[in-house]
């Protein structure tokens, strides 16, 4: 598994979102510059943010974004499956028909990689926004 340079940018637009004062309004080139993200970039993730119900848009003069949620609310799984899409080690975890063994039962490594799965779910879930705010 890899964490795309869009989700690391993703993870650092929101942590800096959630470090700002409840319901703040920042502008995008606020957000780009204080967290070394090229604008581009910033722009093509915050849709998907935004979409995922993390971040709220506000549009026209004083518009930016802030976050939709609190940061406590706020999951690094939450981040990671907006801008990359659900989160899977084989693709025969998400479907079994893709399995080239045609399932888990003749599949040995399927459960292992099942139970992997489950733990870095549940590792990616158990981290939120409010546990990097000081």
């Amino acid at each position: 598994m890899n964490i795309n340079q869009a989700t690391d940018y993703g993870f650092r637009a929101v942590l800096f979102l959630a470090q700002q004062p409840v319901g703040k309004v920042v502008e995008a080139q606020t957000i780009a510059h204080s967290q070394v993200i090229p604008m581009r970039f910033l722009l093509k993730i915050m849709p998907s943010l935004t979409k995922a119900g993390i971040v709220k848009s506000q549009r026209g003069v004083g518009g930016g974004y802030a976050l939709a949620r609190n940061p406590q609310d706020i999951t690094l799984m939450d981040v990671l499956e907006a801008i990359e899409g659900p989160v899977y080690l084989n693709r025969c975890l998400i479907d079994e028909d893709l399995c080239s063994k045609q399932g888990p039962p003749s599949c040995p490594v399927h459960q292992a990689l099942a139970a992997i799965q489950q733990r870095l779910n549940h590792d990616f879930d158990s981290y939120n926004f409010a546990d990097f705010i000081d």
